[in-house]
């Protein structure tokens, strides 16, 4: 419990929270429509938003949600109006915004910046500002999914079932995919570019364990990932680890027990 006298571990404590709220509720999307490559292609595209912000010297994280958010539109130009494949408009997006971030962190003048805090996130970069703005993501989603679940619901697992009801398809994939870049870049301070893509499926593939309803899988892949983000701050404190190295461990962990557990009791239904 002293460690709860730090102001930075209570930041990332909160941090934590909001970012689980956020990823539970997109990830439980991501997961549903199989767009985890499409979310890494954004995750690492993001690279290239941080570097082009240390060289120009304004707050990276904002100029890394300019460039997810592009990415997004990218993809969709290149996959939609170009008919180029999308795995292949991925990759290239992915490409770029990774050389775009190291020619641009090779290029800044001055102190090289610190690159490891956001390829694999630090408990002691979360700030009050990221806290403002992972929380009101954070409410946005919750709002979004109170108001909106039954369109999402359908666009996610039957998109021509959707298109049928009048629902306009096309913008909630957009406004989603949008969510998917905002979320990723909320979450780079305290989980990193390289391992942020674990947070938005491995809870969900936890809970997915225990449940097939969405509105109960966005439930418990928020609990699971509390409880691998709560215990792998610890856990990073302790051993002075990256936190989104830790975080994630925790995750896989839980994951794998859960994966031993169900396929422990299916074993013995099966032979009962």
């Amino acid at each position: 419990m002293e460690l709860l006298q730090y102001v930075f571990f209570r930041n990332a404590l909160l941090g934590s929270l909001f970012t689980c709220i956020a990823c539970g509720i997109v990830g439980s999307y991501v997961v549903a429509r199989r767009l985890v490559f499409i979310s890494g292609g954004i995750t690492h595209a993001s690279f290239g938003g941080l570097g082009l912000g240390f060289y120009f010297g304004i707050n990276p994280v904002f100029s890394a949600l300019l460039f997810s958010v592009a990415s997004v539109f990218g993809i969709e130009w290149l996959s939609k109006k170009q008919e180029v494949r999308e795995d292949s408009a991925i990759a290239a997006l992915w490409a770029l915004g990774m050389a775009v971030g190291v020619i641009c962190i090779f290029l800044t003048p001055g102190y090289a910046p610190n690159i490891s805090a956001y390829l694999f996130g630090n408990i002691l970069t979360v700030t009050s500002s990221d806290l403002w703005f992972s929380g009101s993501f954070a409410l946005v989603m919750i709002l979004t999914f109170i108001f909106f679940y039954r369109p999402i619901l359908y666009t996610a697992f039957d998109r021509e079932f959707a298109q049928t009801q009048g629902l306009k398809v096309s913008l909630i994939e957009y406004w989603m995919m949008i969510a998917v870049a905002v979320c990723i870049v909320s979450s780079i301070r305290l989980i990193g570019i390289m391992l942020l893509m674990s947070l938005l499926t491995v809870p969900q593939m936890t809970a997915n364990l225990f449940t097939s309803k969405f509105k109960k899988i966005i439930v418990y892949s928020i609990l699971f990932g509390l409880i691998g983000c709560f215990s792998g701050l610890f856990l990073s404190y302790y051993l002075n680890v990256p936190s989104g190295a830790a975080i994630i461990f925790v995750q896989i962990m839980i994951f794998l027990v859960c994966k031993s557990i169900d396929f422990l009791k299916n074993k013995t239904i099966k032979h009962a």
